[in-house]
């Protein structure tokens, strides 16, 4: 009975331990990593609008040689062509890259 007691005390400290193990069955066979805390920090880009995304964005939205020209915390503004001349749009700086003026 001690055994089951100690057991579960410890399971709740391993199982939050284990989040950060990965295991990876490959060609080279299985391996054990750590996953690294900073992976979903690294790229900024997927929380806002990365400036590629906007320029995408700006050419579905029909902007001919779209370039971005300034990119806030808030805001990403991209400046290209239409066929009445030059044109800008401002995209939030949110995922999905939605048009706000």
């Amino acid at each position: 009975m001690l055994a089951l007691t100690f057991g579960g005390a410890v399971a709740p400290a391993s199982f939050a331990q284990a989040q950060d193990v990965q295991f990876r069955i490959g060609p080279d066979g299985v391996g054990i990593y750590e996953r690294d805390r900073d992976d979903r920090y690294r790229d900024d880009y997927r929380r806002g609008c990365s400036p590629r995304e906007a320029q995408i964005a700006a050419r579905d939205s029909g902007l001919r040689r779209p370039e971005v020209v300034r990119v806030t915390r808030r805001s990403v503004t991209v400046q290209g062509w239409t066929r009445y001349g030059p044109d800008r749009i401002v995209f939030a700086n949110r995922r999905g890259c939605p048009e706000i003026g």
